[in-house]
């Protein structure tokens, strides 16, 4: 490989992913503080449904009046529950809405590719595209309603009602290699390697990435965290976070250096963790609509038509979770399992002529 232009620092000191697991089986739901609201000289006439409504317009009116039926609104030291009451001004009222309880996930159908099975665990390769558990926006078609159809009742519920089983995630977008607990001991075994970075621990994932990381070689540091500017976003942050540390190696790249493969190994687990690292230090997975930049630069307009493609037109992040190595929680096995490149990886690879060495 041709020797870097320049040197890049290659550790942040200023600021994937476990979960799941902590032992405790309840779903957790966070409390919703009560709403107040004073009664104002216009709304003395009016239903304290409809003013309600005006006031507060992020509750609808349907959902007000099935909360004042369901005595959760006060006025004056009394309960009240009849939407069409009118109140003199002054009155303060207050509502209470209960924090959203999210219904139990049915099983499904769904195909899963798995690479072994016994009675505690199960390994499996998740296609890119599959959310790991129900969120909003996702409560069918998910990993979690898979495993439920596939393994009845023989599932951890530890990760709670929404998240059996599940000790650690991939997103979305990322495809590759997941451990799932289907007996309690197995869950605690298995968190307990992930949460104390265990040396049997071994998570290795694949990436397309923007530019060459320089060295080549070495590991980015950091505390990630949510993003102050934006809450869907995590990022380093100079105080706070939790501390993540992740180790890569170029594999192979282009003579142009606009685009290389990469190998990373994580030694700690936070959300969007790879993404987040190389998206900081310059090396934005290919792909990425989160972290990656579709803004075009330097030598990119002398590329062939399908090279420029490959770099831009993704439907997802281009990272894969390839190896996956832990100790059996019951038996004491040592286990290890390897996934290749799923098809749309190797068709970018070949799109960008790279040709990463044989895996060991």
């Amino acid at each position: 490989m041709p020797p870097c232009p320049r040197h890049h620092k290659n550790h942040h000191k200023s600021e994937n992913d476990i979960a799941a697991g902590d032992g405790d089986a309840r779903e957790q739901t966070d409390a919703v503080p009560p709403r107040v609201y004073h009664i104002l000289q216009n709304d003395q006439e009016q239903r304290i449904d409809k003013v309600l409504a005006t006031a507060w317009p992020d509750l609808s009116r349907a959902r007000l009046i099935r909360l004042i039926k369901a005595g959760e609104l006060t006025g004056g030291g009394a309960i009240i529950t009849e939407p069409k009451t009118r109140l003199p001004v002054g009155t303060e009222v207050t509502l209470t809405v209960p924090a959203a309880v999210p219904a139990a996930p049915r099983p499904e159908a769904i195909a899963l590719e798995i690479l072994f099975e016994d009675s505690h665990l199960l390994v499996l390769n998740k296609p890119a595209g599959m959310v790991v558990h129900p969120a909003a926006g996702h409560d069918t078609g998910t990993l979690v309603n898979a495993l439920l159809y596939h393994c009845g009742e023989g599932l951890s519920g530890i990760g709670g009602v929404r998240r059996p089983g599940i000790v650690h995630r991939l997103d979305k977008d990322t495809s590759g290699l997941m451990v799932v607990a289907k007996s309690d001991p197995a869950h605690h075994g298995l968190a307990r390697q992930f949460a104390e970075e265990k040396a049997e621990l071994n998570r290795v994932y694949h990436a397309l990435v923007r530019g060459v990381p320089c060295p080549e070689k070495g590991e980015i540091t950091g505390n990630i965290g949510r993003d102050p500017r934006n809450r869907k976003r995590m990022t380093l942050l100079r105080k706070g976070g939790k501390y993540a540390r992740t180790l890569y190696e170029v594999l192979c790249s282009r003579p142009d250096r606009l685009a290389s493969f990469i190998r990373c190994r994580l030694t700690t687990g936070r959300t969007h963790q790879i993404r987040v690292h190389l998206s900081q230090n310059g090396h934005a997975v290919l792909g990425d609509p989160v972290y990656g930049s579709r803004r075009p630069y330097a030598g990119l307009k002398q590329l062939p038509a399908e090279t420029r493609s490959a770099i831009f037109n993704f439907d997802r992040q281009l990272l894969h979770a390839a190896t996956l190595g832990f100790t059996h929680p019951v038996t004491q096995t040592p286990m290890r399992f390897r996934s290749d490149l799923p098809d749309d990886m190797a068709e970018a690879l070949r799109a960008l002529a790279l040709s990463p060495p044989k895996p060991d």
